[in-house]
């Protein structure tokens, strides 16, 4: 038969790689909203997605606990809920524990036991270790998710969470009822895996303390940015480029102390062609980063939004590979793979544009002082 009859591809039988949504909106006053409007805008991108896996991430959604770190866990069997709570008193001093809410979706199925914990580190043990509450928390999770099989920690941060699952992600959205949430800031991501099966710890936002990352696309430099990461105490166990960009963030800019705006040159570096046209100050900068961190550029196709306590930041990739929207509105500031998915919520922006590829949108509250996020006290801005 020749190539002009050939039966065409179904659905499933191709690779989709420009599949995936992400968008994100931030209010810099700080004043907090339902996820009401992400879900909104998320479900413009339907056919984005093909229901393995969608999820949330809300900031400031915890006031009343805001000083204690949030741990959201999946548990499969009850025996990693026993063995993971053992551990969990061991270590921390549990001020709240209970099952997250959520409500029965017919589009969504195979729930395993969702639990939420409240916990700080005990006086104690950071003593004894030598470590900062973060690296301790840190660390825990890492363990947790690499020593207990059958529970996964999805999300660890302060006066944030991570809401998760397989399903198209508006669907999430109302399993979790996240509408009965507020949060100065919301991330949704709509996923169309390519590379791994779907199931719930693997969608996105993934997390590891206050940081969450959405991301489109397929990093070719998977490997190598992992072996890399690997070297300094990270586990990648699930197999995903979101994964592995969490990390590195989480490495550079908590640990290493780069600025977000450093962080996004490393992640997409110029290229050296362009880096030689810079002037001297800059060019010695750029060369230092891409010199130094050379193991954590990202190359392929990818758009990301990463959540943090007090902002947002969206990057793609050097040649703007997949797509990326902004706009604000007064306060509001929004983020998304379409124009579609802002105009839903937000018809009339006081401004709308489209980032140049490898360079970081930077948004924080208005309330963050000057050395807060590691010195980063940036209005929006394309850098």
């Amino acid at each position: 038969m020749d190539g002009y009859h050939q039966r065409m591809p179904l659905e499933g039988e191709v690779r989709i790689p420009s599949g995936c949504a992400i968008s994100g909106i931030i209010d810099r006053s700080g004043k907090r909203f339902s996820a009401r409007e992400a879900i909104t805008s998320i479900s413009v991108m339907h056919d984005r997605s093909n229901g393995l896996g969608g999820g949330f991430a809300g900031y400031g959604i915890y006031p009343e606990y805001k000083d204690y770190t949030a741990l959201h866990i999946f548990y499969y069997s009850s025996e990693a809920k026993r063995t993971c709570e053992e551990f969990l008193e061991e270590h921390f001093d549990l001020i709240n524990l209970s099952k997250i809410p959520t409500k029965k979706h017919p589009a969504i199925t195979d729930v395993p036991l969702i639990w939420r914990y409240f916990v700080t580190a005990l006086p104690t043990k950071l003593s004894f270790s030598q470590l900062d509450e973060d690296e301790y928390t840190a660390r825990c999770v890492i363990r947790i998710n690499r020593e207990i099989e059958g529970a996964y920690v999805f999300s660890s941060g302060k006066d944030m969470g991570v809401f998760k699952a397989v399903g198209f992600p508006e669907d999430v959205g109302e399993f979790y009822m996240l509408d009965e949430y507020e949060g100065y800031s919301w991330t949704v991501h709509g996923r169309y895996p390519t590379n791994t099966p779907g199931w719930w710890g693997g969608s996105h936002p993934f997390s590891l303390l206050s940081y969450s990352v959405v991301h489109n696309g397929e990093i070719s430099s998977y490997d190598a940015n992992r072996r890399h990461i690997e070297m300094y105490g990270y586990s990648c166990t699930l197999q995903t480029d979101t994964e592995v960009i969490t990390y590195m963030i989480d490495y550079l800019h908590r640990r290493m102390g780069l600025t977000l705006e450093e962080v996004s040159h490393v992640l997409a570096a110029p290229f050296w062609s362009t880096i030689e046209q810079k002037e001297p100050k800059e060019r010695e900068e750029y060369s230092y980063l891409r010199n130094t961190f050379a193991s954590m550029l990202i190359t392929g196709p990818f758009s990301i939004i990463l959540g943090f306590n007090g902002g947002l930041m969206a990057l793609n990739d050097r040649l703007k590979l997949r797509s990326l929207v902004a706009a604000e509105k007064g306060d509001r500031v929004y983020l998304a793979s379409e124009e579609a998915a802002i105009r839903v919520i937000e018809p009339d922006p006081d401004r709308l544009w489209y980032p140049s590829g490898g360079k970081a949108v930077i948004v924080t509250l208005d309330s963050m002082q000057e050395g807060e996020a590691h010195g980063h006290q940036l209005p929006v801005s394309a850098l």
